[in-house]
């Protein structure tokens, strides 16, 4: 099953860790909020991500299942909606 990573942008504080530890998933906005795609993982960065996701700060990152059939253009919107 694939997976995507999220951002909640109300616990976010803007740090950067995860931009550090990601640099292929995640990058900074010009007030240093992370934004992500929403788009499945690759099972090789799984474990690179769930230790991001430990090391957040504020808790503000997490690993979402997708659904079966649940394509990366409706993940990268409902990403986009959650990302600042």
């Amino acid at each position: 099953m694939s997976r995507r990573l999220v951002v909640d942008p109300i616990a976010c504080d803007g740090r950067g860790v995860c931009a550090e530890l990601l640099p292929g998933v995640v990058t900074l906005d010009d007030w240093g909020y992370p934004v992500v795609d929403g788009r499945p993982l690759p099972p090789e960065l799984l474990a690179e991500v769930r230790r991001a996701v430990r090391l957040c700060p504020t808790l503000a990152l997490r690993l979402e299942r997708l659904a079966p059939g649940q394509d990366s253009s409706s993940s990268a919107r409902s990403a986009a909606l959650r990302t600042p």
